[in-house]
């Protein structure tokens, strides 16, 4: 496996390292003098004041008699490594790659570990290519996990489908660096062939194998490790934490836009155990982006709730540098040889940044990217592609009163198991306001027989008309929630003819969209313009009703079949703790 760390790694020569070597011991003045700042020490655990040389891109030197070419006056000032991502879906961000590096480096953000299994989905190894070319010319780096599930399941249809065969000329990619959350759990403890092939492949390769179990315990979550999966960051609970952290995991703390963890699993990290934890964002909304912040949120929260905050420095940077044994190629920290990818900071506790450089090179300021930015490829072929003749509609005959219901857990993408009665009319059942029980469907986008899973969902809110979304983990089919079918055939025309999109429909008039024309999942423009869509179709879907701070967020999640427990796919109802389609009426 290629370890290349971004397609503008600079080579080591002789010369070079000559260089690097006269600039450490101060025969020549250096590119970048920092005086007087607070190193946060995150190899050592120190606070401690020091000037930091930087030459070629490295940091070369800790300590005094530095001259540099440029020198900065850190006096009063924090100096820490810059923040790396270990998780994260860019596709979420509903952002092209630059445009969420624009979005991200003011925040600190200088590397970020990407699973392009969302793209993945839609278009296969071209949706992963596109993220790999995405990256040229960034001086935010991102990493590819070569995605271990696509689709997550049997139980619903993708755009495509990723054998071992299929990944395993990925990781010889600059810039692939190990094989992504492996959700299918069940999978991996029953020893499914396909699933071990891909963990076989990663294994040859020396790869990275990072995990996905939610509520895994017990021997079957020892299974699990012991086939080679080595961190995971889908624990809700603390006690499922600490089993993962006894077990030899690395616990990835997840604070998302739909799921925030932190508050319940921050209690088990100490001093003692801290370099075995770190954070990742996972899906992260654009919205948020602008308001909180990237990764530095998480640090800042954390903070906030009492860690001590080298520690959480340390858990947004080495850490996760180490996991993916990318303090190897120096990234991580602030010291000589490692990349001079470094935050200045007014406010240590309140992560207030004043700076942002990479590779020595000043990228953002005062809030701001500073730097120009390369645009992303062109766009992927139209990715929406539905047979209206082969369309069955939504109706749903009665076959009794009862019903299975998707029972929305605010904040969360895990659901609950729930009953209802929908309403009996003319042989046909029908959705509920009055009782928040929304009928909804998941219709297959992929030009695979557009086949739909209806049933039915309550939380949503809505006492009038339909929101539908064309982002739906993780096959991306096109999720509608509605009080009639009329407005919830409405809004999958609405997103048909953007060729993807979210979109609110009332009455037969669409009263909101978001065209995401890259794959069904990103938008083609800049993040503020993203935002203000997003903030319209939230107005529009408030109007009608909903309370949800998320609606399209917490929408999308309730056809992903690998978190509990009920999910519908455009197969069907999934129980997912039973891992199988189950019939709609009780």
């Amino acid at each position: 496996m290629r370890d290349d760390s971004t397609p503008t790694t600079d080579p080591l020569t002789p010369a070079a390292l000559r260089q690097r070597i006269e600039a450490a011991r101060g025969l020549h003045p250096v590119d970048l003098v920092l005086r007087g700042g607070t190193l946060v020490n995150v190899l050592s655990g120190e606070l401690h004041r020091t000037d930091v040389a930087v030459h070629g891109g490295r940091v070369v030197g800790l300590g005094e008699g530095y001259e540099g070419r440029e020198e900065v006056d850190c006096r009063g000032k924090w100096i820490a490594p810059g923040f790396i991502d270990g998780h994260m879906h860019v596709e979420s961000t509903m952002l092209t790659l630059p445009e969420f590096a624009r979005a991200a480096l003011p925040h600190g953000t200088v590397a970020a570990i990407l699973d392009p299994h969302e793209i993945a989905n839609v278009h296969g190894i071209d949706g992963i290519r596109y993220i790999l070319e995405s990256r040229e010319g960034l001086p935010l780096s991102a990493f590819i996990m070569a995605s271990s599930c696509v689709p997550a399941t049997h139980m619903e249809t993708a755009g495509a489908a990723l054998s071992a065969d299929d990944l395993s000329p990925l990781f010889g990619e600059a810039g692939v660096i190990g094989l992504a959350e492996v959700m299918n759990f069940p999978g991996v403890v029953h020893a499914d062939g396909g699933v071990l092939d891909k963990l076989a492949v990663a294994h040859a390769e020396d790869a990275v194998i990072d995990g996905h179990a939610p509520g895994l315990r017990g021997r079957d979550l020892s299974a699990y490790i012991a086939a080679g999966v080595g961190s995971d960051h889908e624990s809700t609970q603390l006690e499922e934490a600490r089993e993962k952290l006894r077990k030899g995991m690395r616990v990835v703390i997840r604070e998302a836009s739909p799921a925030k963890n932190l508050a319940a699993l921050l209690p088990l990290v100490t001093p003692q155990n801290a370099r075995r934890c770190s954070f990742v964002t996972d899906d992260r909304h654009p919205a948020d982006l602008l308001r909180e912040g990237h990764v530095d949120n998480a640090v800042r929260k954390a903070i906030g709730l009492g860690l001590d905050p080298v520690l959480a420095y340390q858990m947004a940077s080495i850490n996760t540098a180490e996991w993916f044994r990318l303090d190897e190629k120096g990234f991580g920290a602030v010291a000589p040889g490692f990349r001079a990818d470094l935050l200045v900071l007014d406010d240590l506790k309140a992560v207030s940044i004043e700076r942002v450089y990479v590779k020595g090179r000043l990228v953002a300021q005062a809030g701001e990217a500073i730097v120009e930015l390369p645009g992303a490829p062109s766009t992927l072929p139209g990715s929406v592609h539905l047979d209206w003749e082969a369309f069955p509609g939504f109706a749903i005959p009665a076959e009794g009163e009862r019903v299975r219901v998707i029972e929305i857990v605010p904040a969360q993408i895990v659901t609950e198991r729930g009953e209802g009665h929908p309403l009996i009319e003319n042989g046909l059942a029908e959705a509920d306001p009055s009782t928040d029980l929304l009928k909804m469907a998941v219709v297959e986008r992929h030009g695979k027989g557009s086949g739909v899973g209806l049933g039915f969902v309550r939380g949503i809110g809505l006492k009038a008309g339909a929101i539908a979304s064309s982002v739906a983990h993780d096959s991306h089919n096109v999720v509608i929630a509605g009080t009639s079918d009329a407005d919830m055939r409405r809004a999958l025309e609405a997103i048909v003819e953007m060729q993807g999109g979210q979109v609110v429909v009332e009455g037969g008039d669409v009263k909101a969209t978001l065209a995401l024309p890259i794959a069904g999942l990103m938008s083609d423009r800049p993040i503020e313009e993203v935002r203000d869509a997003v903030e319209k179709l939230h107005e529009a879907y408030h109007a009608l009703g909903g309370e949800l701070n998320d609606p399209f967020m917490q929408l999308a999640f309730l056809a992903l079949p690998v978190i509990p427990a009920l999910k519908l796919t455009d197969k069907g109802l999934v129980d997912v703790e039973a891992f199988e389609i189950v019939d709609l009426w009780l």
